[in-house]
């Protein structure tokens, strides 16, 4: 079974910086797309940021300048350095990821999402 498994949130000062990390595992082929996404209390999902298995990025406007999204894929990881951070940052930081994966079905491609970790940006 695929699991994404999220770590590195927590509780920082405005202008401060933090690292996410999220790593699969499971009976994995391989991983295509790997990307971030945050909801704040009351607001809908968003995209923070995307990289491809070759690894082209993506990020949202909110974001560009100030976060990094990087992967490991021997590691099966992907990464997101969060500097100069923001009150307005302050979220549940979501990594998913689309897998091929063994099951007993056979080799199946899904769409994965983590548990989730918190952000909290003190002003």
């Amino acid at each position: 079974q695929v699991q994404l498994v999220e770590s590195g949130g927590g509780l920082v000062q405005a202008g401060g910086s933090l690292r996410l990390s999220c790593a699969a595992s499971g009976s994995i082929l391989s991983i295509n797309a790997m990307g971030w996404y945050r909801q704040a209390p009351g607001k809908q999902r968003e995209l923070v940021a995307t990289i491809s298995s070759g690894g082209s990025t993506f990020y949202a406007d909110s974001v560009k300048g100030r976060f990094t999204i990087s992967r490991d894929n021997a590691k099966n990881t992907v990464y997101l350095q969060m500097n100069s951070l923001k009150p307005e940052d302050t979220a549940v930081y979501v990594c998913n990821a689309g897998i091929i994966a063994t099951t007993f079905l056979g080799t199946i491609r899904n769409n994965y999402w983590g548990q989730g970790t918190q952000v909290t940006v003190s002003s």
